[in-house]
């Protein structure tokens, strides 16, 4: 079996999550307290040098974030983690929190020293109300330690929406409001939570903050793939020998963490497809195994990265039944705030469905690609543009589940899908 780089999970099985003693003893808060050393600038120069990037999904440049709510003309600014770890599939952030909590909270306050912050949020999933008093406990062990002597911590707990995931619905969460997603710009750096600045990084990425700073931002920069360094928790899932979560760096292939980490497909079976980036990721087929699993090489290639998560299905998965449950469950997760995201949803289950049945044509695979494209490009948020994805890869790589299931009826214009 493949070995892992450790660098977030580092402490994983070593310490008691519930002791900062145990977590102080394997080099906790050295980050924090050598970033207190330094000038704002000169951190958040550090960051952008690491080149680290948002590990929630838009692979933005963090350091580059920072610096836009670090000049924000205003005295009160936040800090907010996004551990609203709601994509099906995806459980790296649970695994951070429940087994290293203090390594997000000392990752929270470098960035509230770099960009003057003296409150943040923790914006927990509401799924994860075990976790609220782990995060509560390690937070007073923090306070009373003098970690957080001049910025402090709160967590709130989520209601178990979908969106919240997208940052702008969380604020508005936070706020006391239906979680739906803000009309962009303004951005949350500049006008965010109660329109004060605001950062919004999620677990993962504040993670990686205190070993960037404790060893610097050139040993980060030089894991991994050089336009995405350091590493990335994947979740294996699906039809896979050794489902789990694994730490690894950033140029390691899709074939690696399938037959490397994950041992393969049980039973001899042939692999047919594996979904990256989660619910809302693209469909791949076996002759892309070898594209390496960073942000830029995955856009590259027309596929995303998403969450990490890794979904394997075998040969006898129906990948149109599949798409077809994966749309559903966007048609239920849509907040209905857009109009694209709020009628293309249903109609894109109601086209597949018939297509499923045997009853769709020619013409409805058309009309679902072309409502698909025009999601992604007119929804609102993340939600609707992602949602076609899963669907518009799987018609692309492989057309055969879809077009074998339909007439050889065409368009009225008689263009054929």
């Amino acid at each position: 079996m493949a070995k892992e780089t450790r660098i977030i999970l580092k402490n994983l099985g070593k310490i008691d999550p519930m002791k900062i003693e145990d977590a102080v003893a394997q080099g906790g808060y050295q980050g924090l307290l050598r970033a207190r050393g330094m000038a704002a600038a000169d951190l958040i120069q550090e960051v952008k040098d690491s080149g680290l990037r948002g590990r929630g999904g838009a692979g933005f440049n963090c350091g580059q974030k920072w610096a836009f709510a670090a000049a924000a003309p205003r005295n009160e600014k936040y800090v907010v983690c996004n551990a609203d770890e709601g994509e099906p599939s995806t459980y790296k952030d649970r695994i951070i929190m429940e087994n290293d909590p203090h390594r997000l909270i000392e990752g929270m306050a470098i960035c509230a020293h770099a960009i003057g912050s003296r409150q943040g949020y923790i914006y927990l999933r509401g799924e994860y109300s075990f976790l609220s008093g782990v995060l509560t406990h390690a937070i007073d062990q923090a306070r009373e330690a003098g970690y957080l002597a001049d910025f402090d911590i709160t967590v709130r707990r989520g209601a178990g929406a979908y969106i919240c995931g997208e940052e702008t619905a969380l604020i508005e969460s936070l706020e006391g409001k239906r979680g739906e997603p803000r009309y962009k710009p303004p951005y949350p750096p500049t006008q965010g939570l109660w329109q004060l600045p605001t950062i919004v990084n999620n677990v993962e990425t504040l993670a990686n903050l205190p070993s960037i700073v404790d060893r610097g931002a050139a040993w980060f920069a030089s894991l991994g793939a050089p336009s995405y360094p350091g590493t990335k928790i994947f979740t294996l899932t699906g039809d896979i020998n050794n489902p789990g979560f694994y730490e690894v760096p950033t140029n390691t292939s899709i074939q690696d963490i399938v037959y490397g980490f994950g041992g393969g497909i049980p039973g001899d079976l042939a692999l047919q497809a594996v979904q990256i980036g989660g619910t809302s990721g693209a469909f791949v087929p076996p002759e892309m195994l070898d594209t390496p699993l960073d942000f830029d090489s995955m856009q590259y290639a027309g596929l995303t990265l998403g969450s990490g998560a890794v979904f394997v299905l075998d040969e006898t998965r129906d990948i149109l039944e599949v798409v077809t449950r994966i749309e559903a469950f966007f048609e239920h997760e849509s907040c209905g705030k857009c109009t694209p995201c709020r009628e293309g949803t249903p109609r894109l289950v109601g086209l597949l469905e018939k297509i499923a049945q045997g009853q769709g044509s020619r013409f409805d695979l058309d009309l679902a690609q072309k409502l698909g494209r025009n999601m992604t490009i007119t929804s609102l948020c993340g939600l609707g543009m992602a949602a076609p994805v899963p669907m518009l890869t799987a018609m692309q790589h492989f057309p055969a589940v879809f077009t074998d299931q339909v007439s050889i009826k065409t368009s009225e214009e008689g263009s054929p899908w």
